[in-house]
């Protein structure tokens, strides 16, 4: 066999697997940033006067007020999470959280270092979901299916 026709095997078999690969990764990226958020959300509620502090004290988040801005960040966190654990309404979920991590970052300057780099990480895989949908390995690709029939 020659070198042209391995390569083009090649290439045939990477091409057959890429959908089940991006599937599986896309899957991947929403239960890791389910995970983060949904996390962040049991926290904030866990100790609700802690998490009114730290809105009042240390955070600043822009045009709301401090316990709205609480309610908000939490109720987010806790309400997309499943949405994209499930590949329902992925896109709208995935941009609420990337506002929130958004939020989160122009709203604590205080930010560096690994936490910062973390903010970005999650921003970017949001920003993935948000360009690429969840994939196939969700309720809104069973929906479209459905309904394409």
């Amino acid at each position: 066999m020659t070198h042209t026709a391995l390569w083009q095997r090649g290439q045939t078999l990477i091409q057959r697997l890429s959908p089940p690969l991006q599937d599986l990764a896309l899957l991947a990226l929403r239960l890791w940033l389910a995970r983060v958020f949904f996390q962040s959300g049991l926290t904030k509620i866990d100790d609700w006067d802690t998490t009114l502090l730290l809105f009042r004290e240390e955070y600043s988040v822009p045009l709301l007020p401090p316990a709205v801005a609480a309610v908000m960040a939490s109720a987010g966190e806790l309400l997309l999470p499943p949405l994209l654990v499930l590949g329902l309404a992925t896109r709208p979920a995935a941009l609420g959280l990337f506002l929130l991590n958004a939020v989160a970052v122009i709203s604590y300057p205080v930010l560096q270092g690994t936490a910062l780099d973390f903010h970005y990480q999650w921003g970017l895989m949001l920003f993935c979901l948000l360009a690429c949908g969840g994939g196939r390995l969700t309720l809104d690709a069973l929906i479209a299916r459905r309904y394409r029939a």
